[in-house]
């Protein structure tokens, strides 16, 4: 049997508070307010004044330039997408703020955050919600505050990780959540990314890898040839139907897309090297674009 509301509740009951957003997230948000600008778009109601969500946007933003959207925590467990996103606007973002334009939500799920969670308060999976007036209130946020910027995004940049607790606690969960058996797939061991099944774009998806492998291993695919249950389409990348599946990366139409998926419980890997991973997957995407012949920059 599936959960009913009573269930819902429960589960809520039992999730506790692990790290704090507010000091290890937003304090790091408000000192690029010298940067950028900063806007806070809301807040989740369940407790407002402990979960504000952030949009960090580029100061006097030049519409002869391409726009990129970089998002983290949409999934607020995968650390390395926070803190990824906000590295890559600290110190690698205005290196290229004379080429491109830039948008970031370095926090989708505060909540999610600091209690190292897949879903939100509601038992609901942000990463297949984002859809107008979406069940999911991270989501709803982060729609109704960027709809307006959506049609201008040229390459998006999601940032996440794939852990060993998807298998062990999240898979688990859903099953029990849903009432439906989940099929099992291995965790892969190291970095790949996502892109779409609708538009793929292997040349991009290729610079992201071969920028990453400078920094940490490449993840193999599985003896049947997949990744996360997926056909790889070369190394380190699968490609999905983003839009099908309502994910954070399909919610504009840019040329240029990209999941990333660190795998953070590596013994070859630290924290800080899934944070530079990420980083380097964003300067490897931008440096591609800059390079390849893709047409004016207004394009």
């Amino acid at each position: 049997m599936s959960w009913n509301q009573a269930d819902k509740d429960q589960w809520l009951k039992e999730q506790t508070v692990k790290r704090s957003y507010l000091d290890e997230v937003v304090t790091k948000i408000r000192e690029l307010g010298s940067q950028y600008d900063v806007v806070q778009y809301g807040a989740l109601k369940m407790n407002p004044t402990k979960y504000p969500v952030f949009v960090v946007k580029s100061k006097k933003p030049d519409p002869a330039k391409k726009t990129i959207l970089i998002t983290g925590g949409v999934h607020g467990y995968e650390t390395s997408g926070v803190h990824g996103a906000l590295a890559f606007m600290k110190d690698e973002a205005p290196k290229y703020a004379d080429k491109f334009n830039f948008i970031c939500t370095p926090c989708v799920s505060p909540w999610a955050y600091e209690t190292i969670n897949r879903w939100t308060p509601k038992a609901i999976d942000p990463n297949r919600s984002f859809i107008a007036n979406s069940p999911a209130e991270e989501c709803e946020l982060f729609w109704n505050a960027l709809s307006g910027d959506l049609g201008k995004i040229y390459a998006h940049f999601d940032l996440h990780e794939t852990t060993d607790t998807d298998n062990t606690v999240f898979r688990p969960a859903k099953e029990a959540r849903d009432g439906i058996k989940e099929p099992f797939s291995e965790i892969p061991d190291g970095f790949y990314t996502v892109g779409d099944a609708a538009s793929p774009t292997p040349a991009f998806q290729k610079a992201i890898i071969d920028s990453v492998r400078n920094v940490t291993h490449i993840a193999l695919a599985d003896s049947e040839g997949n990744l996360i249950g997926e056909p790889l389409e070369q190394e380190g990348v699968i490609n999905i139907p983003l839009k099908k599946y309502s994910l954070c990366a399909g919610v504009s139409d840019a040329k240029y897309v990209t999941t990333t998926e660190v795998y953070p419980d590596s013994p070859r890997v630290t924290n800080a090297i899934c944070v530079d991973a990420q980083v380097a997957a964003v300067r490897g995407g931008l440096d591609w674009i800059l390079k390849s012949s893709v047409g004016p920059m207004n394009s």
